[in-house]
C-alpha cells in the first residue's frame, strides 16, 4: 500500500522529481571543455551539416525519446493539465531508463488542441530518436498519433493505446490457447471505448480475432449499429449488428472479456453467463471490472489477468513500451509498424512458454513461474522481457522495411545484453527473495526513528516481520508518528522478557571461562545488543540488523561474543556492495569494516566469504587481490603478503577464479588487465575486490559512495554462523531495508540448510549407518 506522506517524501526529497541529467564525457581539465564546447564542438556540428545521418554518430539523439503530454488524459485523473501530470511524465521517464538504458526528456505542452500537440511535435524532431506520446484524451489522441506517423521520419508511439494492446494481446493468444480455443472463433467483449480499447480491437484483429465477434460497450452501452449517442468515427468502426444493449446481454455465452473501463462494474453473475473456459482480461487501474478472488471463485474455470502486480497475470505495460521504443531506436526505424507491435506480443507470448530461471523466480519469492492458467504472460521483472523482445522488433522494423540500419541480430543480441543485464534491480531481487519466506529480523534499537521508519517499508513488502527491541510504550509512540502499525509486528522488552533468566545462564555458561559471573552476565543483557544476539544464538529470532545509535567496534564486539563463527571460518568481515550508476556490473569490496592489517591466511579466508556473498547476489565471483603492486612489479613486505594470500587462496578454493597482486585499474579493467598480463588466471575483470588492509578499504568505499555516481548496500558482515548485521552510524532508511532483506534471506537459506542436514541424518540413522 502507498500511502500519501511516502509518495509526497519520495518526490520531494532532494534533488526533486525523478530524473536528471548525467554527462557522458569528462569535463575536468581546459581540454576536455574545448572539446566539449567551443571551438571543438564545431567540428562535429560541420560534419552533421554536411551528412544529417551523422546526428546519430556524434550527439545522443538516437537514445534519446520525448515523452510528451497535454495532460489531458493523465492516469485515472483526467484533464489534470500538463503541470500536475508532469510527475507521471518523469515516472515513465524512470521506466525507460530502468528497463531499457533509454534517456527521456519529459515534456509538458500546454496545447489544448491536437493541432497545437502536432506541430510541436514536428518542431521537436530534430532533437529526440522517438516520442512516446502519453496521457492525451481520445479522440485527439487517435488524429495526432495519425498525423504524426505521417509527417516525421521518427517512431511515435502512443503508450496508452498500442502498449495495453500489444500485452494485452499476447496474453490473449496464450488464455485462449490454453481454453482450447482459437482467435477467428473466439467470441470477445471489450468494455470501454477510448484509447486503448479501440487499439485493442485493432491489435486482436490483426493477431487473428474475427472483427465481426468484438462487441464494445461504453459508458451508454453495446456499440450497435444505427446508435447515434455519444458515438465519434473511431467508435463506429466498431458497432455491430446485435441485439444486445448492455454490458450483462453482451458479455452472455462470449469467450473473452477486456475490461478497459473502471471499477467493479462487472459482477459474477455476469461471468456465470460466459461461456465455459472463459477468458478475463480485467485491466482497468489500479482496480479492475472485477476483483481477482471474486472472478475466480465464480468461475474456477476462467484464465484471469488483471493490471495487479498482487495476483496473477499481470498486464503491465512496462513489458511493452521499453522494448519497443530500445528496438526500433537500435533499428533508426521512421515509425513503429503493426509489423513491429505484432513482433512484440508474439515475442511475449512464447517467452512465457519457455522455463523460467531460478533467477527469476526467486524475485517472485520462489513461486514456481511455468506456463499455465496462472502464468500467461512473462513477469515485469523478468529480465529476459528486453533481451527478446528488442530483437524481434528490430528483426519486424528490417522486414517491415522502415529500419534505417541493416542490424547483425546475433551481435545486437549480445550488445544488448552486455547493456542491461546486471546491477539493476539488485535490492529488488533481495526483496523479493526475502518475501519466499517471511523471517523474524530483530531491531536492537527498536525505538530509533530511522528503524521505526524501515519497518514501515518492510511490513508493507514482506519483507519480514520486525521484532523490535526497547520500552514498548515508547515504541508505540513513535511508531504511531510515523504511520507504522505495531499490531503487525512483535515488540520484546528486556526487563520483563519471560527468556531473560534463561538468557543470564545461557550467557554465563559461554563467557564464564573468559572473566564473566552470573551477575555480570546479568547486567551485561541490558545491552541491547548482546541481549538481541541471545535472541538470535536461541532462536527466538531469525536475523538482526543493528548500528545506528553505537559506533561500529562496539556494536560488532557483543554480537560476536555471543555468535560463533563458521566452522572453519576465524574471521568476521565487512563487504560493501557497489552498484555503479554507469556499468551493467556489480562490485563487491572486502573488508571495509573489521580487521585492521589482515595476515596472507585471513586475506584468503576474507575473499571466500566475499566470493560467497557474491553469488547470494547471483553474481560469479572473480577475485583479485589488490596492491599498488601488479604481479611482482615491486617488492615490499605488504605485496608480498598478498601474493601470499592469492597462493593460499588457490589451495583452499583451486576453481575460483582469482589472481593478484595487482592494482586496482588493472582488476577492472579487463581490457588491460589481459592486454598488459595475458598470463593471469582472472579473465573478464574482477569483482570481488580484496584490499589488503581496512585503510584502504574503508578510504575505497567512503570515496565511492560520497563521489556520487554509485549505489552502496552494506556492510554485510561475513562469518557470523547466523545472520547479524551492523549498520554504519549515518545509515539510511534505505540502507536498513536492505540489510533486513539480506538478512532476511541468510535466514532462509540457514533454515533450508539445516533442514537439509536433518533430512540427510534422519536417513543416515534410518540406513543404520
Amino acid at each position: 500500500m502507498v500511502r500519501e506522506d511516502d509518495a509526497l517524501e519520495y518526490h520531494s526529497s532532494q534533488p526533486a522529481g525523478k530524473i536528471s541529467v548525467t554527462a557522458t564525457k569528462p569535463c575536468l581539465t581546459q581540454r576536455d571543455l574545448s572539446l566539449a564546447y567551443t571551438p571543438g564542438v564545431a567540428v562535429p556540428c560541420l560534419k552533421i551539416h554536411d551528412d544529417p545521418d551523422l546526428v546519430y554518430k556524434y550527439t545522443g539523439k538516437g537514445n534519446l525519446v520525448a515523452v510528451v503530454t497535454n495532460g489531458t488524459a493523465v492516469l485515472g485523473l483526467g484533464n489534470i493539465g500538463p503541470a500536475a501530470g508532469k510527475p507521471v511524465m518523469e515516472g515513465k521517464a524512470v521506466l525507460f531508463k530502468r528497463f531499457a538504458d533509454i534517456d527521456v526528456f519529459d515534456i509538458e505542452l500546454a496545447a489544448n488542441n491536437a493541432e497545437d500537440v502536432i506541430r510541436a511535435c514536428q518542431m521537436l524532431e530534430p532533437t529526440f530518436g522517438g516520442i512516446n506520446l502519453e496521457d492525451i484524451k481520445a479522440p485527439e489522441c487517435f488524429e495526432i498519433e495519425e498525423k504524426l506517423r505521417k509527417s516525421l521520419r521518427i517512431p511515435v508511439f502512443h503508450d496508452d493505446q498500442h502498449g495495453t494492446a500489444i500485452i494485452a494481446g499476447a496474453a490473449m493468444l496464450n488464455g485462449l490457447e490454453l481454453a482450447g480455443k482459437t482467435m477467428a472463433a473466439a467470441r470477445i467483449v471489450i468494455n470501454g471505448a477510448g484509447a486503448a480499447a479501440v487499439a485493442c480491437a485493432r491489435h486482436f484483429i490483426r493477431l487473428g480475432v474475427t472483427a465481426e465477434n468484438i462487441i464494445m460497450c461504453d459508458s451508454k452501452g453495446v456499440l450497435y449499429e444505427g446508435r447515434q449517442e455519444g458515438m465519434n468515427p473511431y467508435k463506429a468502426m466498431f458497432a455491430r449488428r446485435t441485439e444486445a444493449r448492455t454490458l450483462t446481454e453482451a458479455m452472455r455465452d462470449s469467450d473473452v472479456f477486456v475490461g478497459l473501463s473502471s471499477a467493479n462494474c462487472v459482477t459474477p453473475l455476469m461471468l456465470k453467463g460466459m461461456a465455459a473456459n472463459p477468458l478475463v482480461l480485467a485491466l482497468s487501474n489500479p482496480d479492475p471490472e472485477i476483483p481477482y478472488p471474486d472472478a475466480v471463485e465464480a468461475r474456477p474455470d476462467a484464465i484471469v489477468a488483471t493490471g495487479r502486480s498482487d495476483y496473477p497475470n499481470q498486464v503491465n505495460n512496462v513489458l511493452g513500451f521499453p522494448a519497443i521504443f530500445r528496438g526500433a531506436l537500435d533499428a533508426r526505424a521512421t515509425t513503429v509498424t503493426a509489423e513491429m507491435m505484432m513482433a512484440a506480443t508474439q515475442s511475449l507470448a512464447e517467452l512465457a512458454k519457455e522455463d523460467v530461471p531460478d533467477s527469476v523466480c526467486r524475485i517472485y519469492g520462489g513461486e514456481d513461474l511455468q506456463f499455465g492458467r496462472n502464468y500467461i504472460i512473462p513477469k515485469p521483472f523478468d529480465p529476459r522481457v528486453v533481451l527478446r523482445e528488442a530483437p524481434a522488433v528490430v528483426r519486424a522494423a528490417m522486414q517491415s522495411g522502415v529500419a534505417r540500419v541493416s542490424v547483425d541480430l546475433e551481435e545486437y543480441g549480445r550488445r544488448l545484453e552486455n547493456r542491461l543485464s546486471a546491477g539493476t534491480g539488485v535490492t529488488r531481487l533481495l526483496i523479493r527473495k526475502a518475501r519466499h519466506k517471511v523471517c523474524r529480523v530483530l531491531f536492537p534499537e527498536g525505538d530509533n526513528p530511522i528503524v521505526l521508519r524501515a519497518c514501515r517499508t518492510v511490513l508493507d513488502e514482506g519483507i519480514a516481520t520486525p521484532v523490535l527491541l526497547g520500552n514498548r510504550a515508547k515504541i508505540e509512540r513513535l511508531a504511531a508518528e510515523v504511520h507504522l502499525d505495531t499490531t503487525k509486528l512483535e515488540i520484546a522488552t528486556i526487563d520483563t522478557h519471560p527468556r531473560l533468566p534463561f538468557y543470564v545462564e545461557e550467557l554465563y555458561r559461554m563467557r564464564q571461562r573468559k572473566g564473566i559471573t552470573r551477575v555480570e552476565a546479568e547486567l551485561a543483557l541490558r545491552n541491547p545488543n548482546l541481549f538481541g544476539a541471545m535472541m538470535v544464538h536461541l532462536d527466538d529470532a531469525d536475523a538482526l540488523v543493528t548500528g545506528l545509535s553505537t559506533h561500529y567496534p562496539d556494536t560488532v564486539r557483543p554480537l560476536l561474543q555471543v555468535i560463533p563463527l563458521r566452522p572453519g571460518v576465524t574471521r568476521a568481515a565487512g563487504v560493501y556492495l557497489v552498484i555503479p550508476s554507469t556499468r551493467a556490473k556489480l562490485y563487491f569490496l572486502a573488508d571495509c569494516t573489521v580487521n585492521i592489517d589482515p595476515t596472507a591466511e585471513e586475506l584468503a579466508e576474507i575473499a571466500l566469504g566475499a566470493a560467497e556473498t557474491a553469488r547470494r547476489f547471483d553474481v560469479e565471483p572473480r577475485v583479485a587481490f589488490l596492491s599498488y603492486s601488479s604481479f611482482g612489479s615491486s617488492r615490499h613486505a605488504s605485496s608480498e603478503k598478498v601474493r601470499q594470500a592469492v597462493q593460499i587462496l588457490k589451495t583452499k578454493a583451486p576453481d575460483l577464479n582469482a589472481d593478484g597482486e595487482m592494482q586496482a585499474d588493472t582488476a577492472v579493467l579487463p581490457e588491460r588487465l589481459e592486454g598488459t598480463y595475458p598470463f593471469s588466471t582472472l579473465k573478464g575483470g574482477a569483482n570481488v575486490l580484496i584490499f589488503p588492509n581496512l585503510d584502504s578499504a574503508n578510504i575505497a568505499y567512503k570515496l565511492l559512495s560520497s563521489l556520487g555516481g554509485v549505489q552502496v548496500v552494506g556492510p554485510i558482515l561475513t562469518g557470523p554462523a547466523k545472520p547479524v548485521h551492523v549498520l554504519q552510524r549515518e545509515a539510511s532508511v534505505a540502507d536498513v531495508v536492505n540489510l533486513a532483506a539480506l538478512a532476511a534471506v541468510e535466514a532462509q537459506e540457514l533454515t533450508h540448510s539445516k533442514s537439509g542436514a536433518e533430512a540427510r541424518l534422519m536417513r543416515r540413522m534410518l540406513r543404520g549407518d
